[in-house]
């Protein structure tokens, strides 16, 4: 005989938290090396940058797809090695989360499933534009989370967005 455990105070049994990834797949790539040939006969220290950002938008019945984009610049004698773009996505079911919660798993725990493939990517695109290898390290995405509450906090806007 299963028993029930009403929520304490309304008599109902409380939502039970479901999130389940349902798709993981690049949404948009680019590569280019716009000083080609004569990049690879340049001499010098590369300097690399790396920008991300991510977003979540709602998809209907409780499906979110997100996405992370990683933009990756190279220059080399401030002229532009390569660019490297990936949006990687996923769809995302989350049933029975509240508002922060939800905003806490679209936010730091989706970008973290994502960044992986998004990772592979932008090496294989490098290595096989002709560049040496690059690898990513890894992000704290949590800490990346709590940063963006902090700032929202500190200008007077206490709900985080789903677009980060």
């Amino acid at each position: 005989m299963a028993e029930e455990t009403p929520a304490p105070g309304n008599g109902q049994a409380a939502p039970q938290m479901q999130l389940a990834l349902q798709k993981i797949y690049a949404r948009d790539v680019s590569f280019e090396v716009p000083n080609a040939p004569q990049v690879f006969q340049a001499e010098g220290q590369p300097q690399v940058q790396l920008n991300l950002s991510h977003k979540a938008t709602p998809i209907g019945d409780n499906n979110y797809e997100v996405v992370l984009t990683l933009t990756v610049t190279c220059t080399l004698n401030e002229r532009t090695a390569y660019l490297a773009e990936v949006h990687q996505a996923g769809v995302f079911s989350l049933v029975g989360f509240g508002q922060n919660d939800l905003n806490a798993v679209l936010g730091s725990y989706c970008p973290n499933v994502l960044f992986p493939y998004a990772r592979q990517i932008i090496s294989d695109l490098v290595q096989n534009g002709g560049f040496p290898p690059l690898l990513l390290q890894p992000i704290n995405f949590d800490a990346l989370y709590a940063q963006q509450l902090q700032q929202q906090a500190s200008q007077g806007d206490a709900k985080p967005a789903l677009n980060a």
